[in-house]
């Protein structure tokens, strides 16, 4: 453990103690993305749902999905949209949880969508990404709603490990941007559709949903 002390400091002394410090002090961070797509396409919902499912299982080890009946014969105007809500909300427990550093309780709802899926994924230096997926049929065609959640730990001892870690099998956030742009290609690649970006964050630049899924290098 002295060596590897002696390791770090060596490493990182070039940079000053305040870069050593932000090194080594220990952090856990939550982080969220969301992606919003308009996918123009006449294929049918079923077909869409399974191009989907194809393409969230390329990345995951294990996802839940529905496809509901839709309430209405009726197609709406506009697509509905993903919420996130807390199913404590006003309690004193929402309250304890909602503290600065954190999220505090949160769930992801896709009311009215075609077809929903819920997904895992352990990733290297964190302690899993949490995925949620929504189609929404509307008159012009769909919209995915793709949302994620993953806890990262940073800092620490242990960072070199996860550096090395992350060098070999990609980061966790180059992991939740691969599954979300392989549901994307997939539902492209079978339907041919024309998919643009609505919403984003973390901002997304260049249209790299363009891309082949085939051409993807899997990791596994």
């Amino acid at each position: 453990m002295k060596r590897l002390v002696i390791a770090i400091a060596a490493t990182l002394g070039v940079s000053g103690c305040g870069t050593t410090n932000n090194y080594l002090a220990e952090k856990q961070q939550t982080v969220e993305y969301y992606r919003i797509f308009d996918i123009k396409t006449s294929a049918n919902r079923q077909t869409v749902a399974k191009a989907a499912s194809s393409g969230i299982g390329r990345n995951v080890n294990n996802a839940q999905e529905a496809t509901p009946i839709p309430l209405s014969d009726e197609i709406p105007e506009k697509a509905a949209r993903f919420k996130l809500v807390n199913p404590f909300e006003g309690s004193k427990l929402a309250a304890l949880a909602g503290g600065a550093g954190s999220l505090g309780f949160r769930m992801t709802t896709c009311e009215g969508a075609s077809w929903t899926a819920k997904a895992e994924r352990r990733l290297s230096g964190s302690n899993s990404l949490n995925l949620t997926a929504c189609l929404f049929q509307y008159k012009g065609g769909y919209h995915l709603d793709l949302y994620a959640v993953f806890t990262k730990q940073q800092g620490g001892l242990l960072q070199i490990s996860r550096d090395v870690a992350n060098s070999m099998v990609g980061t966790p956030e180059e992991w939740t941007e691969k599954t979300f742009l392989d549901i994307v290609r997939s539902i492209r690649a079978n339907t041919g559709a024309e998919i643009a970006l609505l919403e984003a964050q973390p901002e997304l630049s260049g249209l790299p949903w363009l891309d082949s899924i085939d051409s993807m290098p899997q990791r596994k």
